[in-house]
């Protein structure tokens, strides 16, 4: 059986978009183009790729855009159990899942702006092996510090580390979610992800990091989008879809 069979899926596709600016002034950050096929297209054709139809969009900023671009495209959304849900005020990353009905499975969850040629299947798979509550899929990057980085203790410099670079695993926007999860977040109020996970790392609940080396990029800057942008129209970049 397709670890990926009859898994719901959640686009969180409500944000504003502020930091891709001038883009989203007139359009909603999922409709921003890579060529001619906007990221949110770009992401659901992944997600059929991998035989998850069960869509749910999660909606605020110019929700009527997003809803009129797939009432024009029938030849996507035929494919698809496609259902919307609209916030009246913003709830958070985690907030938007209390809307949403009948989450009584392993489901997904990510946002409405990344690019990514993540496996969900490998993904699935290593969250049900780990028995994670949540899996939050990472991605290693470096960040090189261009000025000497002072270790101080009690105003006594203990070392000097002059332009130094970094790892870490950053979250890539991609969740797998437990029903049990749900319990933990209030109806119609905010709370984002990282609260929540820190809230359930107070409890003592298992939160996972399952490690992608393939591709991703968070187009939510106008450097990642450019880039992207180039990768996609060049043809650098297969996504399969």
């Amino acid at each position: 059986m397709s670890s990926t069979k009859n898994t719901r899926a959640i686009i969180l596709a409500g944000g504003k978009g502020t930091r891709l600016y001038p883009y989203t002034a007139f359009i909603p950050k999922p409709l921003v183009p890579l060529g001619n096929m906007p990221i949110l297209e770009i992401l659901l054709r992944r997600l059929l790729a991998h035989n998850i139809t069960d869509v749910t969009l999660t909606l605020g900023h110019l929700a009527l855009l997003i809803k009129a671009y797939f009432h024009q495209h029938p030849d996507l959304a035929d494919k698809l159990t496609l259902r919307y849900v609209e916030e009246t005020k913003p709830t958070g990353t985690a907030g938007s899942l209390s809307q949403i009905d009948n989450l009584n499975d392993t489901f997904l969850v990510m946002n409405g702006d990344l690019l990514t040629d993540i496996d969900y299947n490998a993904l699935l798979d290593f969250h049900r092996q780990q028995g994670a509550e949540i899996t939050i899929a990472t991605y290693a990057r470096q960040e090189r510090i261009d000025l000497g980085v002072l270790h101080v203790d009690n105003h006594q410099v203990t070392n000097y580390v002059e332009k130094p670079t970094y790892d870490y695993q950053v979250s890539m926007g991609v969740y797998v979610y437990e029903p049990s999860v749900l319990s933990l977040i209030p109806d119609d109020q905010y709370l984002d992800f990282p609260t929540l996970v820190l809230q359930m790392l107070d409890q003592g609940r298992k939160v996972c990091a399952f490690p992608w080396t393939g591709f991703w990029l968070d187009i939510g800057r106008p450097d990642d989008y450019a880039q992207a942008q180039e990768l996609f129209t060049s043809g650098q970049l297969d996504l399969g879809i």
